[in-house]
């Protein structure tokens, strides 16, 4: 099963929701707040989940610092209308056929998704 890590800028709303809905999912703002954007990296490569997060730094981290990369990592790149947003898109994300986030860095707008692979 996909186990996500919810950034601390990841609406807890939606940590709730998704949870609801059955995902493996930890929040940062829950069991380590003010931990820095490195150690929720190795978090997620040690755990092997997918970052969930409003925070463009990550991909800076893996791609050009060549920091250890988690099972994914999901960049929401819009400022949510309802803080149950994210939780709605990214379920319906995952529902696509043939749809997903392993070993991805995803970049989400309202309007597309783009997908690169987070190892060469």
């Amino acid at each position: 099963m996909t186990k996500f890590l919810a950034d601390e800028n990841f609406p807890l709303p939606s940590v709730k929701r998704l949870r609801a809905a059955g995902y493996d999912i930890a929040a940062v703002i829950i069991d380590s707040p003010g931990d820095s954007d490195e150690n929720i990296l190795r978090r997620g490569a040690r755990e092997e989940s997918i970052i969930l997060t409003f925070d463009r730094d990550f991909g800076e981290l893996v791609f050009r610092l060549k920091l250890p990369a988690p099972g994914g990592i999901v960049y929401f790149r819009f400022d949510p209308a309802t803080p149950e947003e994210p939780a709605d898109f990214l379920e319906r994300l995952l529902t696509q056929p043939g749809f997903s986030l392993d070993k991805k860095f995803t970049v989400v707008d309202r309007r597309q998704v783009r997908q690169r692979p987070l190892t060469l």
